[in-house]
This record gives structure tokens, sequence and C-alpha cells, in this order.
């Protein structure tokens, strides 16, 4: 088994990056997208995601629940979760404990028998934000990184469509 971490800023190429890394494992890669289409743009964004994949690809949406999406996929092939970043929004608007989230979401990641390469976008490059809840999400992306990287076998950073492997 193997837990592939692959962070980088936006529109860096690190969805493609992972599309490809899973493509190259064997078994029949399941997608767990975290994102919601909740306004015309992301709708934008999630289609252009899945113009990108063919019927290789199964799909499971998991905009809230990532660990039992996790653990309903094990033992089906590799899995590619895409995004952390949103998944942690989805949380943070369900006002639900982000800490408590985390601990599970890596707990389950360690009981895995499948792959697992899991996006996230690297957040802790720019300025610190203006407001509360930017702040307190700027926060919760960078101990989610941290926490995940530390049970990750591998973590890639992803600049300019460049993967630089960094554990």
């Amino acid at each position: 088994m193997s837990i592939i971490l692959i962070t980088g800023g936006a529109r860096s190429g690190k969805s493609r990056h992972a599309e490809e890394r899973v493509l190259a494992m064997p078994g029949r890669p399941v997608y767990i997208a975290t994102a919601q289409a909740l306004d015309d743009e992301m709708r934008a964004r999630i289609a252009a995601h899945q113009a990108r994949r063919d019927d290789r690809w199964g799909d499971h949406p998991a905009p809230l629940d990532l660990v039992s999406a996790l653990d309903v996929t094990d033992g089906a092939g590799p899995r590619l979760v895409d995004c952390l970043t949103l998944w942690l929004t989805n949380l943070l608007f369900a006002e639900r404990d982000l800490a408590a989230e985390g601990e599970a979401l890596c707990a389950a990641l360690v009981r895995q028998k499948s792959p697992i390469v899991l996006v996230t976008n690297e957040v802790g490059f720019g300025i610190v934000p203006e407001n509360r809840l930017a702040r307190q999400f700027r926060d919760a992306a960078g101990r989610l990184a941290q926490d995940v990287g530390a049970v990750a076998d591998e973590v890639v950073l992803v600049v300019a469509g460049q993967p630089l492997r960094i554990k």
C-alpha cells in the first residue's frame, strides 16, 4: 500500500500529475471527488476535471465523509482524492471539528490496503490573511497537510507542472 500526498499552488498541475500517478498503478482507479458544484464557476471546474478522465475511472463523491469513502472503496484499486483543500472547506462551512476530522482521516489512511493519492493546495506560501475565517482555514489546511504528510509514504510538490519529490 502506498499513500502519496501531492501539493502545489493553484493551477500548478497537481491534479493532472496525481491522475497520471494513479493511472500508472494496477487496478481500476477510483476518483474520490470532494468538490461541490455550488455555482457556475465550480461546475465548470468540475467539468474540466471530468473531461480529462475516461471510462477507466470509477467516481465516488465525498464532499464531507471522506473517511467512509476511503473505507468503502478500499480494495477496489488505487484511489485519487481530489482535493483535501475543498474537503476542508466543506467541513469548515458545515461547522465540523476540523482537527478531529483530520485525525480520523490520518487513522483511515494508515489502515487502507489499496494505494491512495491525495491532492491538496499549498496555502502556506502566501501572506497572512486579513480576516479570521481565512486565517482559520489557512492554519487548518497547513496542519492537515503536515499530518497527512507525516503518514504519507511520499510527498510531491508540483510547481509549473513539474513534480519535485519532497519525501
